[in-house]
């Protein structure tokens, strides 16, 4: 990755996000823009943890999990975090298949009442005289 830094603005644009998120994943200490007065400079460091942060969020992973998660490879580097990943990513994993499991249930159920008031409402249709 190159030196380029990225204005805030920049920063919002490129990830896809409001100046509101940015300034409280700064708030949380999540990034750490270098300050210039008021402005702040996003360089590749932050860019990269910005990438991080927000495919943990994708995949479910509590902004606290993910501060966490980071600051291991500061104080304990790349090995370690990667364990922790391991250990991450075997809990949600597990969250998301039993989430599955119930919403595949509720979708039988919902298609189930679905297609019963479609049959009640055929029932109470009354039915036409033939010819006309």
């Amino acid at each position: 990755m190159d030196d380029k830094r990225l204005s805030f603005k920049e920063m919002a644009a490129r990830f896809d996000v409001t100046p509101r998120t940015l300034r409280y994943y700064e708030y949380i200490e999540l990034l750490s823009p270098l300050r210039d007065g008021r402005a702040r400079w996003y360089g590749p460091r932050e860019i990269a943890r910005m990438t991080l942060i927000l495919r943990g969020r994708r995949y479910g992973f509590s902004l606290e999990e993910i501060r966490q998660w980071l600051l291991i490879y500061e104080r304990e580097g790349n090995e370690a975090q990667r364990r922790r990943l391991l250990d991450l990513a075997d809990r949600q994993l597990s969250v998301l298949e039993q989430q599955q499991q119930e919403l595949a249930v509720t979708l039988d159920e919902l298609r189930l009442l679905r297609d019963e008031t479609r049959r009640q409402l055929d029932e109470d249709r009354p039915e036409t005289a033939p010819g006309g």
